[in-house]
């Protein structure tokens, strides 16, 4: 039996539509609404962060901002752009604590100060596959946190949720030639660590040592034999 976010899914509910029934506190159109932008707003407070748990935290408290204010939504901008801009709020404020606890200030902030929660699971591909894909994951995650934040919200936006110019300069309220110049500088530094780090692997590229090395040694010297 379908449950009532799930009926609100099929309905296609546009922006104006969805904001109307949650500032009446309808809970389904609130739960359709997170599983809409789910993946989006954390990706975006996840780049912000670079913290899973933060950007949880965040997220989650933006989502109660979000419900709480969603009367205040006009429909000037998308949806989606009114909630990245409470999730940066929230990323922004929790920057500005850790600053003062640790007298700390960030060198580089943000210009501005899930679609679906879960993609589908990877079929037709063997364990050592997803295996090593999941490596591969490891390390973009690792230097795409290496960025500068500006370059990083940006690069997220853009390459990763695939956002125009146009829909990221409105999420970040920055100018579009802002937009371009910022993806094009975090492709570039992207491209340099990625490097870097395949410099520093390539030597180990079809490693035989250990036991491996010793296996083979023994089995030739006993063919010797």
């Amino acid at each position: 039996m379908p449950t009532e976010a799930e009926h609100l899914a099929q309905s296609q509910l546009g922006d104006r539509a969805l904001a109307a029934r949650i500032a009446a506190g309808d809970h389904a159109a609130f739960e359709l609404l997170m599983r809409r932008y789910n993946r989006r707003l954390y990706r975006l407070a996840r780049a912000a962060l670079r913290d899973e748990a933060d950007a949880k935290d965040a997220l989650q408290d933006a989502y109660l901002r979000a419900f709480r204010s969603i009367g205040q939504f006009r429909g000037e901008a998308a949806l989606a752009t009114w909630l990245s801009r409470l999730v940066l709020n929230e990323c922004s404020a929790r920057l500005r604590r850790s600053s003062r606890r640790e007298n700390i200030i960030p060198i580089v902030r943000a210009g501005a100060g899930m679609d679906r929660v879960c993609a589908a699971a990877d079929s037709g591909r063997s364990p050592d596959q997803l295996t090593a894909r999941e490596q591969i994951r490891q390390v973009l995650e690792q230097k795409v946190s290496e960025l500068p934040e500006a370059l990083r919200v940006v690069f997220v936006l853009r390459s990763i949720e695939e956002l125009s110019v146009e829909e990221t300069a409105a999420t970040l309220s920055i100018a579009a030639e802002t937009v371009r110049t910022r993806h094009f500088r975090a492709k570039g530094m992207l491209r340099e660590l990625l490097a870097r780090e395949i410099d520093l692997a390539q030597g180990d590229i079809f490693e035989f040592g250990g036991p491996a090395c010793d296996q083979l040694t023994a089995s030739v010297l006993a063919r010797l034999a």
